[in-house]
């Protein structure tokens, strides 16, 4: 425990200067360099990429979790139960084709952007989310459910006041799934000009440049850390 309350403020240190003062790290990855070559990735700010790859990552998983959560809402009522194969093969989607695909597939249609980007990660996320949905609605204690019953409460308000908040700590670990994959995945939509930190591992890539290689994927690496670790503290508050 007190290792982990050193480590934390550290990480967020770590990020901060790489996104803001990168060059304090030129000594470090000028080896990593090409000879005369630059090592500090000044395309474009740091901090604006990271910035813009955080957004596509949140935009992508909000909408993910309202129609994951959504949809697990629905199937787990005797109405919608005999569509829980069918929402399962749709969720399956974005797992079952790669995310290059998706965006080859989505470029025709949105063209270049941020627009292929959302819809690859909103896919890709979308079955984490549901199976841990569907698992924390249909895993409720039965005494609980009874009690809910006994009192009174509608369907739509035993929704509301008993199974989401019961069921929110697993459908959250669902949506930690989805965010750390999100954030890893965000990196190839830089290959269909989506503003993210893949640009700079793109450049570096193209470049022969592992610096440029080090410094996108370590910040990537650093906000996945940082924001599952955000996230598991939150699981662990709302359990207790």
């Amino acid at each position: 425990m007190k290792s982990g309350l050193i480590l934390r403020p550290f990480l967020v240190v770590l990020l901060l200067a790489m996104v803001l003062r990168p060059v304090w790290f030129t000594p470090l990855l000028a080896p990593l360099a090409p000879e005369n070559g630059p090592v500090i990735y000044e395309r474009a700010s740091l901090w604006s990429l990271t910035i813009s790859h955080l957004g596509l990552v949140l935009a992508a998983s909000l909408s993910a979790t309202v129609v994951a959560v959504g949809l697990a809402v629905f199937v787990t009522r005797p109405i919608g139960a005999a569509f829980l194969p069918l929402s399962r093969t749709v969720t399956n989607i974005g797992q079952t084709f790669p995310p290059v695909a998706v965006l080859a597939l989505a470029v025709p249609a949105l063209g270049f952007g941020a627009g292929p980007t959302l819809v690859a990660l909103f896919l890709y996320g979308l079955l984490p989310i549901f199976d841990n949905a569907v698992t924390g609605l249909r895993t409720l204690p039965p005494v609980t459910m009874d009690a809910a019953r006994g009192i009174g409460l509608s369907p739509s308000q035993r929704l509301r006041t008993v199974e989401l908040p019961l069921a929110l700590p697993v459908i959250l670990t669902g949506v930690r799934l989805s965010v750390v994959i999100a954030l890893g995945t965000a990196t190839i939509g830089s290959t269909v000009a989506a503003r993210t930190l893949g640009e700079v591992i793109i450049a570096g890539l193209l470049t022969n440049n592992t610096a440029f290689v080090v410094q996108g994927g370590v910040i990537t690496g650093l906000l996945a850390l940082l924001i599952h670790d955000g996230l598991v503290l939150l699981e662990k508050r709302l359990s207790a």
